[in-house]
């Protein structure tokens, strides 16, 4: 896997303690953010950056994009 900033580990951790492990269960950037405690600017660069490394898949929807961890990653 590749290297993870300290941030990208809080809201990697978060992720899998709310639950999104697949696409029924994926969560908003939001919903990260709250669980985690940081800026909401850290919590979606840090998103973008674990989408872009593989670790995190991310969903467009109507409303908000939905979050959830690759399994392959």
């Amino acid at each position: 896997m590749a290297e993870l900033t300290p941030v990208e580990q809080i809201v990697l951790k978060a992720l899998q303690d709310i639950g999104a492990s697949d696409e029924s269960k994926m969560k908003t950037a939001d919903d990260v953010q709250k669980k985690c405690n940081r800026p909401k600017g850290q919590v979606n660069n840090a998103l973008m950056s674990l989408v872009s490394k593989g670790v995190v898949i991310r969903k467009v929807r109507e409303k908000a994009a939905g979050y959830y961890l690759n399994k392959t990653g």
